[in-house]
C-alpha cells in the first residue's frame, strides 16, 4: 500500500518554508491506518519489548495500537504539570527555547525493554529526550519506530545508537 499517498502535505504550515505532513487523512482511512500500524508493529516484533513509550498526542495515535498488537504495556510521556503523583522530568532544547517531558517515576522498571514510538522523526529532539528519560529510569531502549521520517534533518543521526525504523520517508 502506498502510505505516502494517504498523507496530506500542507505547504507553508505552520510557517512559510515548512511542509507539514498531516496524517489525519491516513488515520481516517481505516484500511490504511490498520496497514500502517500492523506493518510497523511487524517490523518491531523481534525486539521483544515489554513497553511501548510514546509522547502524548502525536505518538499516542501510533503507539497505543502498536502496544496492543505487540502485547506490551504502554507508557505515555506528558508535558510538565499533567501527571499526578511523583514524576520524573527530563528537560531538553528545541528550536526556539526549552521544553520537557514527564513520566510517573514508577512507569518504567529497571531492565524493562522499551520501544520508543512516535508519529514523526525530524530533528530527533523529542525521540532522543524520550530515550534519555527511559534510560535514566533504568529501561533498556530496544529501538525507535516512526510512521514518518523527514530525512536530512539529522533525526536518524541523533538516534544512530538505536535501531530506528520508519515507514514513510520524505527528503527534507
Amino acid at each position: 500500500m502506498d502510505l505516502k499517498s494517504k498523507i496530506r502535505v500542507i505547504p507553508d504550515y505552520p510557517r512559510e518554508g515548512i511542509s507539514y505532513k498531516d496524517i489525519t487523512t491516513l488515520l481516517r482511512d481505516g484500511r490504511a491506518f490498520r496497514y500502517a500500524v500492523q506493518h510497523l508493529a511487524g517490523q518491531c516484533q523481534h525486539k521483544e519489548a515489554d513497553l511501548v513509550v510514546c509522547p502524548k498526542a502525536r505518538g499516542l495515535m501510533i503507539g497505543a495500537p502498536m502496544a496492543y498488537i505487540l502485547g506490551t504495556g504502554l507508557v505515555v510521556l506528558r508535558k510538565p504539570g499533567q501527571l499526578p503523583g511523583e514524576v520524573f522530568t527530563w528537560h531538553y532544547d528545541v528550536e526556539f527555547g526549552g521544553d520537557a517531558l514527564e513520566v510517573h517515576r514508577d512507569a518504567i522498571e529497571p531492565g524493562q525493554k522499551v520501544l520508543v514510538v512516535d508519529e514523526l522523526l525530524a530533528t530527533g529532539g523529542t525521540a532522543h529526550t524520550a530515550i534519555k528519560l527511559v534510560e535514566e529510569l533504568g529501561g533498556e531502549v530496544v529501538g525507535a519506530a516512526f510512521l514518518i521520517e523527514l530525512t536530512g534533518l539529522g533525526g536518524r543521526y541523533k538516534l544512530r545508537h538505536y535501531d530506528t525504523i520508519s515507514l514513510v520517508q520524505y527528503n527534507y
